[in-house]
């Protein structure tokens, strides 16, 4: 039992120090995972890790002498802190707490200072400042609000504005080479999104033109070409943007330029997929119809006209210029044109906020869709008996059309970026090819009447409405 305690103990080491609030000042204190923490510099230089605590934690107390105790754990040893699912590596298996009396201090305006010393870190990791939290899951895991991160070639330096067990989280991150592939991966989709934009927009154009289609479908039709214009636009604004910026930054006012224009690309993208979901609201819930003069043309005026706004007063206030890529071990990646760091919050409100609010209202439009179409085929209303592959097809246009793909976008950080990446990259370029095969499903008719169009079911239901009332 006495040797079993031992094993415990030779992973923890503590250091108890009394401060005086009268003389409160910075408290200096060093600590090693293998000697542990110490008021003096007793390790090796340039080996030992350092904390900083401000005068501020000493201020605020009521005790003229408060009882300062600092705890360097090897989580290894102990099998402590252990989150389910842990991608990251905690350095050196080093888990560092500080307490300060009883009270529980966070808030600090003066942050405390942990300065974590290491070797050279490989181009694929990134070091992140992290904190435990007990609440966080089942069993607990570890959280980065309230720290922030500095990272050096040889130390890293983590500022936290609370005290409790630190550490530093080495994550997996993109690589050069990760970094090069993913942008041949992104040019050639591209390049095939574009390709088969243009042929949606031909597609449409001749089918209007061949075939005699009702106003509603004549205005889902122009719906169709403009938000794949929309995404010809954006997939030919990033290769203007990636091909022009290169690895050599441009100048000022064009880099500005192009990074407006590709923000304004992607809203103009954003803004006609909610517009798609808004048509398929009138016609699948609103299942009368509302009629409004110059719908399309006022539809084109809000899709085109309301990026130019947002685009309009972020020019005014200079949120574009050079964006850089980098490595951990800050190597840039990449040069590109689009809202620099310290705008970052307007690319949270215009981008990130904005398509959330709009995948949210499509995925709902897109249950209430299927389901529907699910309870006309039970009835037997739709005629033909479609194979499940044509189904599954008109699904995924149908899913696609209302911009699901763009959510992966908010999996692209942490620990599963590249792949995560990688998907997000094909499936945005396969976005084109889906929604020009469920536009030749759907539109292009095989007989005189197409039983299982959408627009037959419209109809259908329509009437089966009007009957009931």
């Amino acid at each position: 039992a006495v040797q079993g305690l031992h094993s415990q103990l030779v992973g923890l080491k503590k250091l108890f120090l009394n401060v005086s609030r009268a003389v409160a000042r910075d408290v200096l204190i060093t600590f090693s995972p293998t000697e542990g923490p110490s008021t003096q510099n007793t390790t090796e230089k340039g080996k030992a890790g350092k904390i900083r605590l401000p005068r501020e934690i000493f201020q605020s107390l009521s005790s003229r002498v408060v009882h300062v105790a600092v705890t360097v754990l090897n989580i290894q040893q102990l099998g402590m802190f252990k989150e389910v699912n842990q991608a990251g590596q905690v350095l050196d298996n080093t888990v560092v707490g500080i307490t300060v009396g009883n009270a529980s201090i966070s808030g600090l305006r003066d942050p405390v200072q942990l300065t974590f010393t290491h070797s050279q870190l490989p181009p694929g990791v990134t070091p992140q400042c992290v904190f435990w939290d007990p609440s966080k899951g089942a069993a607990g895991g570890w959280r980065s609000s309230g720290c922030v991160t500095q990272p050096g070639d040889k130390k890293t330096v983590c500022s936290c504005d609370h005290l409790t067990f630190f550490t530093l989280l080495l994550n997996p991150a993109l690589d050069s080479s990760t970094a090069q592939a993913l942008t041949v991966v992104a040019t050639a989709g591209c390049g095939v999104a574009m390709a088969f934009s243009i042929f949606t927009i031909a597609f449409c154009i001749f089918i209007r033109c061949r075939f005699r289609f009702d106003e509603t479908c004549r205005i889902n039709l122009g719906l169709h070409v403009n938000l794949v214009g929309s995404l010809f636009l954006l997939n030919l604004a990033f290769l203007l943007n990636s091909g022009l910026s290169g690895r050599t930054p441009l100048s000022g006012r064009t880099c500005k330029v192009l990074g407006g224009l590709t923000h304004y690309c992607l809203l103009c993208c954003f803004t006609w997929t909610a517009l798609e979901g808004c048509q398929l609201y009138l016609l699948f819930v609103k299942v009368l119809g509302v009629y409004i003069h110059h719908y399309l043309a006022k539809l084109c005026l809000l899709g085109w006209g309301l990026p130019v706004l947002v685009v309009g007063v972020a020019g005014v206030v200079g949120s574009y210029g050079e964006y850089s890529i980098q490595t951990p071990d800050h190597q840039v990646i990449a040069h590109l044109c689009w809202i620099t760091s310290k705008h970052v919050l307007l690319h949270y409100i215009t981008n990130c906020g904005y398509f959330s609010l709009i995948f949210l209202f499509n995925m709902a439009l897109f249950g209430v869709v299927t389901q529907k179409s699910c309870s006309l085929q039970g009835t037997g209303v739709v005629q033909g008996g479609h194979k499940p592959w044509k189904v599954a097809l008109v699904a995924a246009g149908l899913f696609c059309l209302l911009g699901a793909t763009w959510a992966l976008a908010f999996l692209t950080h942490g620990t599963s970026s590249a792949p995560v990446l990688y998907l997000f990259t094909i499936l945005n370029s396969l976005q084109g090819i889906f929604i020009f095969i469920w536009l030749v499903i759907l539109y292009y008719p095989k007989r005189k009447e197409t039983t299982g169009s959408l627009s037959h079911i419209i109809r259908h239901d329509k009437n089966t409405t009007v009957s009931q009332e």
